[in-house]
């Protein structure tokens, strides 16, 4: 964008396009898998699986176990005396094991039972139908199985997308290739011996499960109410940090260090580790659903004693949780939008919001390290000094709302990282202090004056080119980089006389993303109550 003729004034803005920034990153990483051009390398295979491993020592345990049930029931075929007993059948089995091993006991048995049902319902189809073929003739029995698979298959289809049936999708699999195996086989193997061939199916299927739920039940057992249990304490902590981590910046950052516009639209803050967990948190919901599905099934363990243990309430205060954490996310946007307050007016409120910041994060990580502990300890004096800070703050924001819809910047770069004067802290009612307060509030609007006084020249032209150029030292002061954009637009459209007041209009609106910014927070803290109450029904049903 270039200014008129008569301008002194050009600026040029180059804003890549995030399309563009994708075919960057894709090539960046498509040389950084290729090892600089020096193909596949063994070394940092070996280094990243090892990592892999160590994030989570169960990932090893599980394959581990896997591994174990398989030769189990492996060795039934190995084996010549078991062979001849079971015969091929044992193949059987081997597929049992390799579909219904889970990663936790739970879902292991969840499956299991899928599982066993299925095979079950499809095994007494199959022997009802195999016996209506035989007594059909020759002729007709083909037909009468071919009918029957088309119909099985269209109905368990059908059922298995049913809403309320949905849990139960794998067991309706297991019928439709459980009764066309037991079918078709029995009418071409056994040759009239349906009972038979679906019996020996049975056993196998049997074999194979019983296998695979000892094993994981026996071998360094991974439960998923242990598992749920964990991820929901650390989804607290996330959300706490991230709080904290949020704040921090907005408050430390004078504006010196933006991110590149294309790392923004990539949502890559290398440097916000915090930031990070608290997205895995959001998107979490349906994890911690699947694990609250698979403790279901687990029998009381652990510290998990006894039945018909409350884990539905886990995804509960998890979902409060989630809707305490959207408002954090919406912080951190506030936090790299384009708009921001100048920095010495975000540092006039901080001790409030760095209080209410504070105080919220512990009683977050108060109620996480009460689910973790399984322990209920007195939260209300906490609470209380949370609503009693953000209470601060928010008076604070109420008394001094004058500096968020006035343009005080202060012209010297002295005073830039320099809160703006205050009104007091402390309201009266009675008038003894008025004359002080007004004494601070003229101070402070002097400031404007000031800067009325420098763009009020003779002339227009010497108005407008005043006013670029403070608009240009205060752009490198406090690093805007939205008000100055919009002064070569204004300059093209040529309308002197409504000039000064849209600029000041544009001032106002970035000085109003601090009352975004301190609005979010408190939104933040009023749905903490909803997470208080969801965390003492868990307590109370789960017995803490």
């Amino acid at each position: 964008m270039n200014g008129k003729k008569g301008s002194n004034i050009e600026i040029s803005i180059n804003i890549p396009s995030s399309m563009a920034k994708v075919k960057q990153l894709d090539q960046a990483g498509k040389k950084s898998s290729n090892g600089g051009g020096g193909g596949f390398s063994l070394k940092a295979w070996v280094l990243k699986v090892w990592e892999f491993s160590k994030e989570d020592s169960n990932r090893v345990k599980f394959s581990l176990k896997v591994g174990l049930a398989v030769l189990l029931v492996s060795l039934l075929i190995l084996f010549r005396a078991p062979y001849e007993v079971f015969g091929t059948n044992i193949i059987w089995s081997i597929l049992t094991v390799a579909i219904m091993f889970e990663y936790t006991v739970g879902a292991t048995f969840n499956r299991g039972f899928n599982r066993a049902l299925g095979s079950l319902l499809a095994g007494i189809l199959a022997i009802g139908v195999a016996q209506i073929a035989l007594s059909s003739g020759h002729v007709a029995e083909p037909i009468i199985i071919g009918i029957s698979i088309f119909i099985i298959g269209t109905i368990t289809s059908f059922m298995k997308l049913w809403p309320s049936l949905v849990p139960y999708e794998y067991g309706f699999r297991v019928v439709l290739f459980t009764f066309c195996l037991i079918v078709v086989s029995g009418y071409r193997i056994s040759m009239g011996n349906p009972m038979r061939t679906a019996m020996d199916r049975l056993y196998s299927i049997a074999i194979g499960g019983f296998v695979a739920v000892l094993v994981n039940v026996l071998v360094c057992p991974i439960w998923a109410g242990e598992q749920l249990h964990k991820e929901l304490v650390n989804s607290f902590d996330s959300v706490a940090a991230s709080l904290e981590e949020c704040v921090g910046k907005y408050l430390e950052d004078d504006g010196s260090e933006h991110p590149e516009f294309s790392k923004t639209v990539m949502d890559e803050f290398p440097d916000e580790p915090a930031y990070r967990k608290c997205r895995s948190t959001l998107n979490s919901s349906a994890k911690l659903e699947a694990l609250a599905v698979s403790a279901k099934w687990e029998p009381p363990h652990g510290r998990f004693r006894h039945f018909f243990y409350p884990w539905s309430e886990y995804v509960k205060v998890a979902a409060v949780l989630r809707y305490c954490a959207y408002e954090v996310m919406a912080l951190h946007g506030v936090l790299h939008s384009e708009i921001q307050a100048p920095y010495n007016l975000r540092i006039t409120f901080q001790s409030e919001i760095r209080e209410a910041t504070s105080q919220a994060a512990e009683l977050v990580r108060s109620l996480g390290q009460d689910i973790s502990s399984m322990k209920r300890s007195a939260r209300n004096s906490l609470l209380k000094k949370v609503h009693s800070s953000t209470e601060r703050l928010q008076r604070a924001i109420d008394v001094h709302s004058y500096l968020l819809t006035s343009t005080c910047e202060p012209q010297d770069t002295a005073n830039f990282s320099k809160p703006l004067p205050r009104l007091s802290q402390t309201l009266t009612n009675t008038f003894s202090d008025l004359p002080n307060q007004l004494t601070d509030l003229d101070s402070s609007n002097s400031l404007e004056t000031n800067l009325s006084q420098q763009l009020n020249p003779s002339t227009p032209q010497q108005t407008e080119s005043n006013y670029h150029e403070l608009m240009r030292k205060q752009s490198r002061r406090l690093h805007y980089s939205w008000p100055p954009l919009q002064v070569d637009a204004f300059e093209e459209e040529g309308s002197a006389g409504d000039f000064l007041p849209r600029m000041k209009a544009l001032e106002s609106t970035a000085a109003l993303s601090l009352a975004t910014f301190t609005s979010l927070l408190i939104e933040f803290v009023a749905r903490l109550d909803h997470l208080v109450e969801a965390v003492d029904e868990l307590s109370k049903l789960a017995k803490f």
